[in-house]
């Protein structure tokens, strides 16, 4: 039976004390990215500039880390060790919907795909404060 995944990125706002990654990120894009994950699938995860891809319930302690300051091949290692955590859990015809930017899936996409997964990047192209409105949208339950 296919299950159904979502990655989303890391934030810059954090909380300052070793959280579970679930309530590590403050920032109101994040918390309401993984309210929605939570709704709609099996299992989602963290894209950590950090530390990986992250279970919601992993304990981590506050970083500052993002991609978009690292070059290609950093960010093509990172996709890499993304890619090797998260290979295991997939199967062909489950679908994987990422909640990240271009920066956080650019080295993802093509793998995940290849192992015969669905891949959906609903809010591609939209702006911030679309992502915002998108995400009002579709949450359960307001």
């Amino acid at each position: 039976m296919s299950r159904i995944f979502a990655l989303v990125s890391c934030v810059s706002e954090k909380r300052a004390a070793p959280s579970p990654a679930r309530y590590l990120y403050t920032s109101d894009w994040f918390v309401k990215a993984a309210r929605y994950a939570s709704q709609i699938t099996d299992e989602w995860y963290i894209l950590s500039a950090k530390y990986g891809l992250v279970h919601p319930d992993q304990v981590l302690e506050p970083y500052n880390a993002t991609l978009k300051t690292m070059g290609k091949s950093a960010r093509q290692a990172w996709a890499e060790r993304i890619f090797a955590s998260l290979k295991p859990r997939l199967s062909p015809g489950d679908t994987v919907i990422f909640l990240a930017g271009q920066a956080y899936r650019e080295f993802l996409l093509a793998q995940v795909a290849r192992l015969g997964c669905k891949v959906e990047i609903p809010m591609e192209g939209l702006r911030i404060g679309e992502q915002m409105q998108w995400l009002n949208q579709h949450l359960k339950g307001g």
